[in-house]
């Protein structure tokens, strides 16, 4: 599928970008009401801070998809960069057509862009399917991913 567009988000596209994650289900009922005023704040900071960026993917004047980029520092690999590719979604009645294919490919570019050595994401272990998507792109599993959650 051609004319994709893919851009950095505004807050007037946080509507379609909560409801994309909303649509997520792993786990069940982890967004809250997209009028929460923690939604903009955030979108705020992702928007003031030039190592991250929210994105979002535009088909014929729609937001159908949204990832987040980071671009993080690091001493190993001799003062490296690194890319991480953080909550990718795709509106539900588009998936299977290779627009996540087209915004992961693009991420990589701009990974590269920023020069980074090298460029990391996570998947929940239960995702078989978005693992497999992930290797046909290159990905390798190479690390054992583990979280702490800190607070409801």
């Amino acid at each position: 599928m051609s004319g994709l567009i893919l851009r950095d988000a505004t807050a007037a596209d946080l509507p379609a970008i909560l409801a994309m994650l909303a649509e997520d289900t792993i786990p069940p009922a982890r967004e809250a009401d997209p009028s929460d005023p923690r939604y903009l704040a955030a979108f705020e900071a992702i928007d003031a801070d030039t190592n991250q960026r929210l994105i979002a993917a535009e088909l014929d004047g729609r937001v159908v998809g949204t990832m987040q980029l980071s671009f993080l520092p690091g001493l190993s690999f001799v003062g490296s960069w690194r890319g991480l590719i953080e909550a990718v979604r795709i509106a539900a009645d588009l998936r299977g057509q290779r627009l996540g294919e087209q915004m992961i490919l693009w991420a990589v570019e701009q990974c590269r862009a920023r020069d980074c050595k090298l460029v990391q994401l996570t998947s929940s272990a239960t995702r078989t399917a978005a693992h497999r998507f992930y290797t046909r792109l290159g990905f390798v599993q190479s690390h054992v991913g583990m979280k702490l959650h800190l607070r409801d």
